[in-house]
């Protein structure tokens, strides 16, 4: 089992591929994706190499040790074998490609957090969970991470929540 995590997601998208892991009997293979790097080459021997979309930025390694750090505390004492990988790019591409290799039986990921900023991003970007159910063959569990909204209420955005 495959699962897309970020340092600042929810635990329940963790919590949930755990669960269904366990269920499984399956290893869980975390992904972290470092968007903010791309593949310029990849050896025949399998190596990445990779370079940062702005030179003046890179966290890529803060974010895996905080990805890491993070399950680390959720998943202990669970009964679920794991590791965490961390891979640049296009997230539903790192994570289509890692679930091959593993062969993994379901892909999991979080839907996107409610807000202006990132309607933008998935405008211009599009739906990891949408790109990932239409370019590969296993099933894609997606892991609602914002307060259900009722059929006849309206969408609330960010800080008209608070309000």
């Amino acid at each position: 089992m495959v699962v897309g995590v970020t340092p600042d997601q929810p635990a329940r998208v963790l919590k949930v591929a755990a669960k269904h892991a366990a269920l499984l009997g399956a290893p869980l293979v975390i992904v972290n994706v470092d968007v903010m790097r791309f593949v310029t080459y990849e050896d025949p021997d399998g190596i990445v190499h990779s370079a940062p979309l702005d030179m003046d930025i890179d966290t890529g390694s803060d974010d895996l040790a905080s990805v890491t750090q993070h399950a680390t505390q959720l998943l202990e004492g669970q009964n679920v074998r794991w590791s965490v990988q961390q891979l640049v790019g296009d997230p539903a591409i790192a994570l289509k490609k890692v679930a091959d290799q593993t062969d993994a039986r379901i892909i999991v990921v979080g839907t996107r957090r409610r807000g202006f900023g990132e309607s933008v991003r998935e405008f211009f970007t599009g739906s990891v969970a949408a790109r990932l159910a239409h370019r590969q063959l296993r099933p894609v569990l997606v892991v609602p991470l914002g307060e259900p909204v009722a059929d006849d209420e309206d969408v609330v955005w960010g800080e008209e929540r608070a309000s």
